[in-house]
């Protein structure tokens, strides 16, 4: 983070986010505390060696800083509307006017978690240990939009989702709008899967052009829904508090916490200080990581054939064009 990046965002957190300073800590140096803690991923007994203070008032800094964040969620993390198509289509053959009512990309990911050996079973599902199952969505600049921790990482993708759409403070989807998801989530008419049995994964196609219009449709719903790989990416690079797989030292609830103060310091970050260099690891590494195959249960109801209806008539219309 750049200084001026940093000043700003001191500066934020004073004015929007009630952070003080303490008889013996300026803001700077709380906010210095937790940044390093957050992009370090180190115990509060090394930062309190590393900044000679004690470990009470490195965990009192820690918290005041981080509740200090969660108050910038509604400035951060905005969920969009339907008033605009985003500049990463529209100024794009390949995706516009296929995918005009595109708002943005969703998917889970998984973060190591703390818990207890009672508990451990409900949240070890695709590694080997514990994790909570984070849902989130992302716009093509590669923003986070919606955050939702704290699911069991046994949980599915589709379950989640279910649950998003209906909280007190849910996920939005504007209507006429929808969103872009992997296989593992349900076709709606706010949802669009790719076609079930084609190919894709972005590197099925590097040397194999699509040879009809469902392939067609999967090769640029995969290119597009890369985002929200490209944004899991740089946020767990930035943040080796979430992105590693050394056991948290906090609980779930701080954790919680901790993964919603890092994805708003990514979109305030994506915005002042972006880090191409970041970006680029991320990238290679997508493009060398082996896929993971994740589908849902088909379902045949109403939705799904609204779902079905809005996927078919992109792929058609693309397609033509393609031929031609």
């Amino acid at each position: 983070m750049t200084p001026t990046a940093f000043l700003g965002l001191c500066d934020m957190l004073v004015r929007e986010g009630g952070l003080r300073p303490t008889l013996c800590a300026s803001v700077e140096e709380q906010v210095a505390k937790t940044l390093y803690l957050l992009g370090h991923n180190v115990s509060h007994r090394e930062l309190a060696f590393f900044f000679r203070r004690s470990r009470e008032t490195i965990f009192r800094h820690f918290h005041n800083v981080l509740q200090a964040i969660v108050e910038l969620e509604d400035k951060f993390l905005i969920q969009p509307d339907s008033s605009h198509i985003p500049s990463e289509i529209f100024n794009t053959n390949r995706f516009y006017p296929y995918f005009k009512d595109c708002v943005g990309a969703i998917d889970g990911t998984h973060i190591r978690v703390k818990v207890s050996s009672v508990d451990a079973p409900r949240y070890r599902g695709r590694k080997e240990y514990p994790t909570q199952n984070v849902l989130a969505a992302c716009t093509f600049d590669l923003k986070s939009t919606y955050v939702l921790p704290g699911w069991e990482g046994t949980t599915s993708d589709s379950r989640i989702m279910k649950n998003a759409l209906t909280r007190a403070v849910p996920l939005t989807i504007p209507e006429g709008k929808y969103y872009l998801v992997d296989a593992g989530f349900m076709l709606r008419s706010g949802l669009i899967t790719p076609y079930r049995g084609e190919r894709y994964h972005l590197k099925e196609y590097s040397r194999n052009p699509p040879r009809n219009a469902r392939e067609l449709f999967n090769l640029r719903h995969a290119s597009l829904r890369n985002a929200i790989e490209r944004a899991f990416g740089i946020v767990k690079k930035r943040f080796p508090i979430i992105g590693s797989s050394t056991e948290p030292h906090y609980g779930l609830e701080t954790q919680k916490e901790i993964i919603f103060a890092c994805f708003i310091l990514h979109n305030y970050l994506m915005g002042v200080d972006p880090n191409d260099a970041i970006l680029a690891q991320v990238d290679n590494e997508l493009e060398h990581e082996p896929h993971e195959e994740n589908h849902h249960r088909a379902e045949n109801n109403e939705e799904t054939h609204e779902g079905e209806i809005i996927r078919d008539a992109i792929a058609a219309d693309m397609w033509d064009t393609y031929v031609e």
